[in-house]
């Protein structure tokens, strides 16, 4: 396959990954399938994804897999976090059942808190205690990772990038990742302690998903600002396994109830589908506008096959069932195999920038890059 030249600029390249819940198995197994192909493909022991990038943006679930990533950690040992503590941080899943739906309203308050006990843990162990300034110290890795500030209700976007000053430098990529994934009734909000406060003064957070579920346009507007002159932007965007969405309602049938909503559980869904085609949309329109005004900018978005209808039901946001894990992972390694032929077909154009993305990735340690690396 044809390389582009050595004296092409290296573009500005940026890695955006969606919020979804549990559903961030499919997205950490997807990348992972893909790395591995092209590990062997390349005779090495392991490639190192996050070293690919300036910038990785991550919502919720993705926030999880942005920071894994930006910190050297193998995307299986994602897929394992995934699957060893997934029915921990989701004991309990928000059913169709009324009288589960009734009862949830007693004792939702100690689903959470256990939930967020086990995401806390499961963190710790994965990330230790490493900041978003060591990230950019020792990895060159800037990352924007959005949440929402319940003092104002406004939108927070933890970021650490070369023109974003020092706000959010001290604070641990473990807290970082808990406030971005607190979605309301799924999860207990975050409480995170200000690392630069002499007292014990905290700030309340929300899940991101809440506004930007799909952080491409984040992830742009960070390149942009980031990006030397003239130096063009690769945007890759990934999703998680999102399912064919919309209702045929009849006009007689939209008085719905709390109890018809899930207790509004059903609304978190509904925001993520209409995000993330908003999102992906603009930030084509804007790539291209852009291009047009004397800006290269290209974003990517894979993979786009359709879900089959067999795996319809597994794609419940806290469904942390084997069965709904490993539909996932199975759709994750269709899917990977069917990015990785379009990037084998030297006409496809999305296809051919995730083959140079790929093979252009540093190499690391079939361990990953280890913690104390950012001591």
């Amino acid at each position: 396959m044809k390389e582009p030249p050595e004296t092409m600029e290296k573009p500005y390249r940026v890695l955006c990954l969606d919020g979804g819940g549990m559903r961030g198995i499919y997205t950490a197994a997807f990348l992972d399938r893909l790395l591995n192909q092209y590990s062997r493909i390349r005779g090495e022991e392991q490639l190192d994804l996050g070293g690919g990038f300036d910038l990785i943006a991550g919502t919720s679930t993705g926030a999880i897999i942005a920071c894994a990533a930006a910190i050297g950690r193998p995307m299986s040992d994602l897929v394992k976090l995934y699957w060893d503590c997934g029915d921990k941080i989701f004991p309990e899943r928000i059913t169709e059942s009324r009288s589960k739906l009734l009862a949830r309203i007693t004792k939702g308050g100690n689903i959470v808190r256990a939930g967020d006990m086990a995401l806390r843990k499961a963190l710790v162990k994965e990330l230790g205690d490493i900041t978003m300034l060591d990230v950019f110290n020792k990895r060159g890795i800037s990352l924007s990772v959005p949440s929402v500030d319940m003092s104002t209700h406004r939108a927070w976007v933890f970021k650490k990038t070369k023109t974003s000053g020092v706000r959010d430098d001290n604070y641990k990529l473990v807290d970082v990742c808990l406030a971005s994934s607190a979605a309301p009734i799924y999860r207990s909000l975050a409480a995170i302690k200000n690392p630069d406060s002499k007292h014990e003064q905290f700030k309340v957070f929300a899940d991101g998903g809440l506004w930007a579920n799909n952080p491409v346009m984040v992830g742009m507007l960070d390149a942009l600002l980031n990006a030397d002159e003239g130096q063009p932007i690769e945007i890759f965007s990934l999703g998680t396994c999102s399912r064919p969405e919309g209702e045929e309602i009849p006009p007689t049938e939209v008085h719905r109830s709390m109890l018809q909503w899930k207790l509004g559980a059903d609304v978190a869904p509904l925001s993520i589908t209409a995000q993330e085609f908003a999102f992906d949309n603009m930030a084509r329109m804007f790539a291209n506008v852009l291009s047009k005004c004397g800006k290269e900018v290209r974003h990517i978005r894979f993979p786009q096959q359709k879900i089959p209808a067999s795996k319809l039901e597994y794609l419940g946001l806290d469904d942390s069932r084997p069965e709904a894990m490993n539909a996932l992972l199975s759709q994750a390694s269709i899917d990977a195999d069917m990015v990785k032929s379009a990037c084998d077909d030297p006409r496809n154009q999305q296809g051919q920038l995730i083959h140079t993305l790929m093979m252009s990735l540093p190499t690391m340690p079939d361990a990953g890059i280890p913690k104390e690396f950012f001591k």
